[in-house]
């Protein structure tokens, strides 16, 4: 099934995320295997990192919550919250992503 993570930054922590960058993706490369989706949401003019979006597939919240547990950015503190949802695939075009 599939997981929505929603995630809002904390101010002032571009540095800290610019400095753990490495790391974080790397754990995402790690989890390949059941992340679907992930990236940075911004401001409306792409200035500032506002939070982020990741889509995991996985049976449970539990797995959901121990994949979000596990990035180097949560355990860094970056973010002031995170919210996980269940959710259903409806529409699936990633095409219309391509040169996002």
């Amino acid at each position: 099934m599939l997981w929505a993570i929603s995630r809002v930054c904390k101010p002032n922590t571009a540095a800290a995320r610019e400095a753990g960058l490495e790391p974080h993706r790397n754990y995402l490369k790690s989890q390949k295997r059941i992340l679907v989706l992930s990236g940075a949401q911004f401001t409306d003019d792409g200035t500032e990192q506002v939070g982020s979006l990741l889509i995991v597939n996985v049976n449970s919240r539990a797995e959901a919550q121990a994949f979000l547990d596990g990035d180097p950015f949560m355990q860094a503190g970056l973010f002031s919250s995170a919210t996980i949802t269940r959710m259903r695939k409806g529409q699936w075009n990633p095409e219309a992503a391509e040169g996002a």
